[in-house]
């Protein structure tokens, strides 16, 4: 069948291109950049649908296609194309594409532009017009093909896939692997489908991964790419059955994630949304940067506290899980005249004698040994100190030394068992009493006490799902949809509450969440070398305005090590800890020059574009050679972040600064005066130190 246009959209610099047969019965989604039109090339190719999904029993596509993947499935190809709409909705443009199988089901593509913004939302719904349930398998946010327009055949050794890696205290490791490494060449045969899939399993949504990825046509500068906000497990697959590529993602399918849904006669269900975008560049700063933007939105929405991007306070490297009246009001002494924005109480606080903070979070009542008078007491002195108070709840789990912990009938199971890793169980958060019992131990906590700041913290994963659905895939879903409603009441029921996503440091950053809070705790590396090698990398995924980095200043930290930690906040937003109470004057003086610097570059942070130089890293936990981190604002200024590590270093680092880059020198962080200078549209800085960071401002 021959390929044909169906319409085009132009969205900023994006053309949004539908394609049809000749019938006008499949439907294509492709993104191109608006500069770039597609030339005319020789290749085989299918229209490969803007929508992937299958119901159980329906047949698979391509030979040996069972196993890795479902998409093409004889669920799509039974749908035919029956109307496009496109409608306004205050500063937003919406494209519902409709396909049905008639007396079957009914599928709306819907595809989302925000005006001047440089990418798009996808997600697609699905009712059953028949007469029976059907089950869903496999039910995808989006999906977009023909990546690679502009080669020649299969483009062989010009395409590469970008993804993020990411385990505990090492988020953020990024990966760029030509096609032909992942075996995505087509056949001699154009026989047996080709599918890259990967993803994560369970309620930490970048436990393994980032939501995210990237392809990149090298020869003619061109991205595309997606990030999936959604909280519990998802999947990406890259696929090829012709010299085209396509590319789609969304909930884990029951392959991947033991996801099954049952859609009754009348019943319709969506899927997560997806951010997408394609992108004329060479630079994959610049095209992740496109995706990142979305949290503006989110960002637009939050408290009035958070439009300055306040430093925050948390004294957990502190009092390591020990907090008490006592020593809180010890730190204030020395800190209330310092401009935090934020004092955040973390983990401990309701802890009982004897059992430590991470086995007791639960039953959240006050410690009576650490707060023998109430923590309205220590709120107020916070208060006074003229710092917003902030309190950390870890409520969706419950630690095995808890009385909730006992309470099977309100908890997760799976095999009609308790679900229980080594030190937790689960509430089940569907749950009318959970809810009910939630409300009063934490959103009753926040208002008694008049808490302006919540840390949610989440410390384990449910793994593959749970009991109480069609599957246990649906049941884990379930369960997350339910706590990310509970996060919406919380900020209902107290009003202006300042939201900290955080799981394990950095386990949940995808953007749905991201969406409803205000900031994240970007890693648990909160000490060690490598914290600027994550904080960086972090910017291809999340916006650096909601991105928490922590500086532990230790009593016994020299001053150049001083000013390496807190140059590690420029990278995001600055959160302090450690041994405040026992710091020279001089120790002091670094902290407070870190803190004035940041305020300066606060507005850049919030609104800005990233650009990363140096050596490769290889090793994050040793990090060898340069790293630096250019964020050009839109205010006339920048400013740079320079960490040297351990190895062998060049006489001198030559930093070059993009066209509108400010280039002249205004200000410079380090613990010591230091020579940098811009040369024409370079910056130059001879280094002579290691494990040494600072800090340059441009105008």
């Amino acid at each position: 069948m021959a390929v044909q246009i169906l319409k085009d959209y132009c969205f900023a610099d994006m053309t949004v291109r539908y394609l049809t047969d000749d019938q006008k019965k499949q439907v294509g989604l492709v993104l191109l950049p608006a500069d770039r039109p597609v030339l005319a090339q020789q290749k085989k190719e299918q229209i490969d649908s803007l929508v992937q999904l299958k119901i159980t029993g329906d047949i698979y596509n391509e030979p040996y296609a069972m196993g890795n993947t479902m998409r093409n499935s004889e669920t799509v190809r039974r749908l035919e194309y029956q109307k496009q709409e496109m409608y306004q909705q205050g500063d937003r443009t919406h494209i519902q594409t409709v396909l049905e199988a008639r007396g079957r089901y009914r599928v709306i593509h819907h595809l989302i532009w925000k005006e001047a913004s440089r990418y798009l939302r996808i997600f697609c719904t699905i009712e059953n017009t028949g007469q029976e349930d059907f089950m869903l398998e496999l039910f995808e946010s989006f999906s977009f093909g023909s990546i690679s327009p502009y080669l020649v055949g299969d483009g062989h050794e010009q395409m590469f896939l970008h993804r993020i890696r990411s385990v505990w205290s090492q988020e953020g490791r990024p990966e760029r692997i030509p096609l032909e490494d992942l075996q995505l060449e087509p056949s001699w045969a154009g026989y047996a489908v080709r599918c890259e899939k990967f993803g994560q399993v369970g309620s930490m949504p970048v436990n393994k991964f980032f939501p995210f990825a990237a392809v990149e046509d090298q020869q003619n500068q061109v991205f595309w790419g997606a990030q999936i906000a959604h909280n519990a497990s998802w999947q990406m697959e890259l696929y090829r059955r012709d010299d085209a590529l396509a590319l789609s993602g969304g909930m884990a399918d029951r392959d991947f994630g033991h996801w099954m849904k049952r859609i009754a006669p009348g019943q319709t269900f969506a899927t997560p949304q997806a951010i997408v975008s394609v992108a004329h560049t060479d630079s994959f700063d610049a095209f992740s940067a496109r995706l990142t933007e979305a949290a503006l939105e989110g960002l637009s929405q939050v408290p009035q506290s958070e439009k300055s991007l306040p430093i925050i306070f948390n004294e957990y490297c502190t009092t390591w899980g020990n907090p008490s009246h006592e020593n809180i009001c010890e730190i204030l002494d020395c800190i209330k005249d310092k401009g935090f924005g934020y004092f955040v109480i973390d983990a401990g606080w309701y802890k009982q004698d004897g059992v430590p903070w991470d086995l007791s979070m639960g039953d959240y009542e006050v410690s009576k040994s650490l707060f023998p008078k109430g923590l309205k007491n220590t709120a107020d002195k916070i208060r006074a100190a003229g710092m917003i108070p902030g309190i950390w709840f870890e409520y969706e789990n419950a630690g095995r030394e808890s009385d909730i912990y006992q309470k099977q009938e309100h908890l997760l199971h799976k095999d009609g068992k308790p679900l229980t890793s080594y030190a937790r169980r689960f509430l089940d958060m569907c749950d009318p009493w959970v809810e009910q019992y939630l409300t009063k131990r934490v959103i009753g906590t926040l208002k008694q006490y008049g808490f302006g700041y919540m840390k949610i913290d989440y410390n384990e994963t449910i793994g593959a799902g749970c009991d109480g659905a069609e599957s246990l895939g649906e049941g884990l879903r379930r369960n997350m949809a339910a706590s990310k409603a509970f996060i919406e009441k919380v900020k209902r029921e107290v009003p202006g509450i300042v939201l900290e996503n955080c799981a394990s440091g950095g386990h949940r950053l995808e953007p749905g969440l991201m969406s409803q809070m205000s900031m994240a705790s970007f890693s648990d590396a909160h000490e060690c070398e490598e914290i600027p090698v994550i904080a960086a990398n972090l910017h291809w995924v999340i916006h650096p305005a909601q991105s928490q980095i922590w500086a532990v200043i230790r009593e016994k930290d020299s001053l150049q090590r001083i000013a390496y930690s807190v140059a590690n906040t420029f990278l995001g937003r600055m959160c302090i800890s450690g041994d405040v109470t026992k710091l020279s004057q001089a120790q002091w003086r670094i902290i407070d020059a870190g803190m004035e610097f940041y305020r300066k570059i606060a507005p850049v942070i919030r609104n800005g574009q990233s650009y990363h130089y140096g050596t490769p890293v290889k090793s994050t936990r040793h990090p060898k050679g340069w790293q630096a981190l250019l964020r050009i604002g839109t205010n006339g200024t920048a400013y740079i972040v320079l960490h040297l590590f351990e190895g062998d270093l060049p006489e001198r680092i030559h930093i070059p600064l993009p066209k509108g880059c400010p280039a002249k020198v205004a200000a410079v962080y380090s613990e010591k005066e230091e020579q940098v200078e811009c040369s024409g549209q370079c910056l130059v800085y001879q280094p002579k130190d290691r494990k040494k960071a600072l800090a340059v401002l441009l105008v």
